[in-house]
């Protein structure tokens, strides 16, 4: 067996370790910080919590970092070097 399938995901009391979105058995979000205990359900009681989102600081005075920000194909310079099969035949070979 792999050793995701051998790992429990955490269960209501137990201490957060990693920040992010967490969701429960009935898909109930949460956004939790590491420290914090897994809060129990108010219909289940005792529930497993399954990480879904990492939170991540990335953004600054609202604007999304230029970093992670995907350029244009029309931005990127014409490649140098063509691949050779990309020769036309002239008949120059």
């Amino acid at each position: 067996m792999s050793k995701e399938r051998d790992r429990m995901n955490p269960v209501s009391r137990e201490k957060v370790e990693v920040d992010g979105i967490y969701t429960n058995e009935w898909g109930r979000e949460e956004v939790l910080h590491r420290g914090q205990h897994y809060p129990s359900d108010p219909q289940l009681g005792a529930t497993e919590w399954e990480l879904t989102q990492f939170i991540y600081d990335n953004h600054h005075d609202g604007q999304t970092d230029v970093r992670l920000v995907a350029k244009a194909d029309e931005d990127m310079p014409a490649p140098k070097q063509n691949h050779p099969r990309k020769h036309t035949d002239r008949g120059d070979k």
